[in-house]
């Protein structure tokens, strides 16, 4: 099984909710991973915590690493931190493909020479029904399937 997208570490970025930017979060996704142990409480405490714009959480299933993932949208009032384990993410709503800007620029890199190109077309059919982050300093692709949609 690949290692786990969840941070074991003490020090990340995303841990530092003092450094970042809340104020320029309006109408954004964000992607919480959770183990299955901490699942049901974590979809608890997000929705207690943010107005939950559209009120539906995604729970998606990480194939090669066994964990979950709740993606939702927030407002900007409505942000004041960021949980633990948690990325902002965009989506390309025809393939269900969730990507970070940096993991946008380095597969346009991987895909285009090297060269970072903003003009490049990506064919997202190839990267249907995952989440492409970077990690470490590599480009990972995270197959997901949906495992429940939440009503609020």
């Amino acid at each position: 099984m690949e290692a786990t997208t969840i941070f074991d570490i003490n020090h990340d970025i995303y841990w530092e909710t003092t450094l970042l930017n809340t104020k320029d979060l309006n109408n954004k996704l964000f992607c919480t991973f959770v183990d299955e142990s901490v699942l049901d409480d974590m979809v608890t405490s997000i929705s207690k915590a943010y107005s939950i714009m559209y009120n539906k959480m995604f729970v998606l299933f990480v194939k090669s690493t066994g964990e979950y993932v709740i993606t939702y949208n927030v407002e900007q009032a409505n942000v004041s931190n960021i949980p633990v384990n948690t990325i902002l993410v965009h989506r390309k709503k025809e393939t269900n493909t969730l990507y970070t800007i940096n993991a946008l620029n380095d597969l346009i890199k991987k895909l285009n020479g090297g060269v970072v190109d903003t003009n490049f077309r990506v064919n997202w059919q190839h990267y249907q029904n995952c989440i492409l982050l970077t990690q470490g300093g590599d480009l990972k692709q995270l197959n997901t399937k949906v495992y429940k949609i939440i009503e609020l």
